[in-house]
């Protein structure tokens, strides 16, 4: 199974440790299609919003993985709360040449509130504030 991870789930990022450490790097790719970007929210996360065709191609990281790493992987991107979603989206080489198809975690528009960025093609932001790090 394929994943396509484009923000906290990439290589240096604080999600990759807890989902996707031990799975197998399989290169960098793009989505086919154009999808807003931004940092939004009050955590200043990376969000893909579930509007294919608006935004811009995004870079990211593929990745095979077990389908047991899938239910750790959707509580980290927090699927089955309202706005959060899995979805197979076309992706490419970094030479426009059609890889298939991956899953990635997308959202709502209605959860990136603030929006901090404008559209972006590759996160490299650093704000982002992991889970163990927040104030209850």
């Amino acid at each position: 199974m394929r994943i396509f991870a484009f923000g906290t789930l990439k290589k240096g990022f604080p999600l990759h440790a807890h989902g996707l450490n031990d799975a197998l790097f399989l290169g960098n790719y793009r989505t086919v299609e154009r999808f807003p970007m931004l940092i939004a929210g009050s955590w200043f996360a990376p969000m893909m919003l579930d509007l294919p065709g608006t935004g811009l191609r995004v870079k990211g990281e593929l990745y095979d993985i077990a389908e047991s790493r899938l239910p750790l992987l959707d509580a980290l991107e927090s699927v089955g709360l309202p706005g959060n979603f899995r979805k197979s989206i076309k992706i490419c080489d970094e030479n426009g040449n059609q890889a298939g198809w991956a899953f990635a975690f997308l959202k709502s528009s209605d959860l990136a509130i603030p929006v901090h960025s404008g559209y972006l093609d590759e996160y490299l932001d650093g704000r982002f504030v992991p889970p163990w790090e927040r104030q209850r």
